[in-house]
């Protein structure tokens, strides 16, 4: 990770740890340098989620484009998902979302995407903090050179039509539920499950620019749990802010996470065969009991470090075509470069459809370990993560858990945060060893302030 993009993005409060000058520059490096040994036009695509500020980087990242002598075409309010799309698929030299993901409307993000419709390489993301950081010196356009903004909400609806194309059938009679977290998937996923047929109940579809993940989408699922058993649906989805995780309710009302879904669709997939090399790609945080299951199939799998950029980067290097995370960041390398919530969503319905079973059939072979992740705030995460007495703490819980359980203590790429997860046969011990290393991180004095 740089100075200031971490794991997915320069993600940080509007104005505060991320500013309008710092979009202005990441704007201004992307236009020159994508520009400078090109023959024709360079071309810039920006997507911004519902956040109030999001405009405001918007106008400050296409300033810079067109001052470096690009063009910044805007998609307007749009998901991560479709500003990789529309990159990979329109020619265009990269591409920028604005969205803080799932955090809190005051905060914000710049998310850089290349050619390919992937995450920004580290190198280019080494040179624009360069710039940032005023170690480069690059020259304005002039003249006839300067850049143009276009509207380019066409591009939006081009993705919303290929996630129609990948629906097997029809969703006719489908009662459907849809939790879009007052963010980017606010009217795009209600327009596709309409167009396949679908009745679909959709919540948390008004943003205001301060309501954005606000007791709403799949960090806070059990809204959309209780709509679901309310309206007595037969599956439901929730989206994050920016729409690149999905979340699932079943028929019976139980959640979902993204391991049931790996499940699902890897078993699936496999059973169909098209899971490529046999192998479903994960991350240290998948559960227990998704092994086992897979065991239990004889689908192999892969562990990689907690990020969805880490599981790509896997998924490409090996051939594989499905993998993601826990926290419902699904790839299916076939169709996407990326995580994207409303595909997972059209890929779950494709199993349910053609297996002509509820999704609470599906997921049942499955029995999930508890597992307990806790967050807590601190001044310095290496300080935190590296205390002798906090070390022993770990390893004193993972002495005592042997083999039925474990402990995963780690750093959030994206905030400052240190998370303590752990699991286990009871839930009882997953509290009791996450509050013991919680309590030594608080005794060490690495709290921060409230």
């Amino acid at each position: 990770m740089g100075k200031y993009f971490g794991t997915d993005g320069f993600r940080g409060e509007a104005n505060v740890v991320l500013t309008v000058e710092h979009a202005y520059k990441v704007g201004r490096f992307l236009g020159w340098y994508f520009g400078k040994d090109k023959e024709g036009d360079c071309k810039v695509v920006i997507g911004k989620d519902t956040r109030r500020s999001s405009y405001m980087f918007e106008y400050a990242l296409a300033a810079g484009i067109t001052a470096s002598g690009a063009d910044a075409y805007l998609l307007h309010v749009t998901t991560t998902p479709s500003v990789s799309y529309v990159v990979r698929t329109e020619d265009f030299d990269c591409g920028i979302m604005i969205s803080a993901s799932h955090n809190p409307y005051y905060d914000n993000g710049i998310k850089l995407i290349n050619a390919k419709g992937e995450k920004m390489d580290e190198e280019t993301i080494l040179k624009v903090e360069d710039y940032i950081d005023d170690k480069v010196e690059i020259p304005f356009a002039m003249k006839d050179k300067i850049g143009r903004t276009v509207d380019y909400a066409a591009g939006r609806n081009r993705y919303i039509g290929f996630l129609i194309s990948l629906a097997t059938r029809s969703y006719k009679n489908m009662r459907v539920g849809l939790d879009c977290a007052n963010g980017s998937a606010w009217m795009l996923a209600k327009s596709v499950f309409d167009a396949l047929g679908a009745k679909t109940y959709v919540i948390n579809a008004e943003p205001d620019g301060l309501n954005i993940n606000m007791n709403a989408g799949s960090t806070h699922i059990e809204v959309l749990q209780a709509f679901a058993k309310e309206h007595d649906l037969d599956v439901a989805f929730a989206f994050d802010g920016d729409a690149d995780r999905c979340i699932a309710i079943d028929d019976e009302g139980n959640v979902v996470n993204g391991d049931l879904i790996l499940y699902v669709c890897g078993k699936y997939l496999k059973n169909i065969g098209q899971l490529a090399n046999n192998t479903v790609v994960t991350t240290v945080m998948s559960n227990f009991g998704l092994y086992k299951a897979f065991d239990k199939e004889g689908i192999a799998y892969e562990k990689t470090a907690v990020g969805d950029k880490y599981v790509y980067e896997n998924m490409v290097m090996n051939g594989y075509r499905l993998g993601g995370e826990q926290s419902g960041h699904i790839i299916f390398s076939k169709y996407a470069n990326t995580g994207d919530g409303v595909l997972t969503a059209i890929k779950l319905m494709e199993v349910i459809l053609e297996t002509k079973q509820p999704l609470s059939k599906l997921v049942a072979p499955v029995r999930i370990y508890p597992q307990v992740l806790k967050n807590i705030r601190v001044k310095s995460k290496p300080a935190a993560q590296n205390d002798p007495d906090v070390q022993a703490a770990v390893q004193s819980a993972a002495d005592a858990l042997g083999q039925s359980g474990r402990i995963l203590v780690r750093e959030s790429g994206t905030e400052p945060v240190i998370r303590v997860m752990v699991e286990a046969e009871t839930q009882g011990e997953c509290e009791s060893y996450v509050d013991s290393v919680i309590q030594v991180i608080k005794d060490k004095g690495h709290c921060m302030e409230d």
